[in-house]
């Protein structure tokens, strides 16, 4: 829990301390670099070839499919073909003769028709086998190098796991010392600033990382140290450069003698 009646000054040691706890958590994190993107990015590219190449098995099944049907179309007219020819040697009149030469001509149209069908699909078949080859060629390519990146990715993480998760705990422990409404406004600037920095010193006149001056008698206020003051343009909470280097030296003394137990 945090502390009752701290001073100002405790305070602001209390947030720097975690705010250096923390930039060290984010300089193991940023060893890992673009790493675990990369890997969402290969993971989303594999899912999405692996979507195609099924694409192109189901149209592969559905052509197949189709000769078969075609075939079996072609066998019935031929039946039929043989049947009305039968038919043609026992007719009694002209007129069935023609009607059954019109059924003749019509199944050897469905034979052409049905040909014509099965050279289109088996066309199609080679051309989607052609995708079908690229497009598992490009799978194992992209699965090869998501294998490698996840290989580098943990080698990475199983380095710095432990620090880590030791940092972590210690980060954990700091934040119970401190205010919870000035805690929160920590969290709150921190998740906000791309470089996760709520709390940064004076640096020759003006805040750290910055090029914006701070007024003179507002940088009196700060070294003071009996109220915690926020910088206008960032947002950031401020402390001077005095018990920003103090701090400093502590905390890389400590951090030092934890990740070497």
């Amino acid at each position: 829990m945090a502390k009752k009646n701290q001073t100002v000054e405790e305070k602001l040691r209390s947030v720097y301390t975690l705010q250096l706890i923390d930039s060290n958590i984010d300089k193991i994190r940023t060893l890992r670099g673009e790493l675990p993107l990369e890997v969402e990015d290969l993971e989303a590219e594999i899912e999405g070839l692996t979507t195609r190449k099924e694409k192109i098995d189901t149209d592969l099944e559905r052509l197949e499919t189709s000769i078969t049907d075609r075939k079996n179309m072609m066998a019935e007219a031929k039946n039929s073909i043989e049947k009305y020819k039968e038919q043609q040697g026992n007719v009694k009149n002209n007129r069935e003769f023609d009607s059954l030469s019109k059924e003749i001509e019509f199944q050897e149209l469905e034979i052409q028709l049905s040909e014509k069908k099965i050279k289109e699909f088996k066309f199609k078949i080679e051309s989607k086998k052609e995708v079908l080859v690229v497009a598992a060629q490009k799978v194992q390519e992209k699965q090869d190098s998501l294998d490698q990146k996840n290989k580098e990715l943990e080698e990475i993480v199983s380095e710095t796991k432990s620090e880590e998760a030791i940092l972590t705990e210690k980060s954990d422990k700091e934040a119970k010392k401190i205010d919870e409404r000035l805690l929160r406004a920590y969290r709150r600037i921190r998740g906000g600033a791309k470089n996760g920095l709520a709390v940064v010193p004076v640096e020759r006149g003006a805040s750290g990382g910055s090029f914006i001056s701070i007024p003179p008698q507002r940088q009196i206020e700060i070294s003071a140290r009996k109220k915690i003051i926020y910088d206008e343009h960032s947002g950031r909470i401020l402390i001077d450069s005095e018990l920003a280097e103090e701090l400093n030296k502590d905390v890389e003394k400590m951090v030092t003698k934890l990740l070497k137990k």
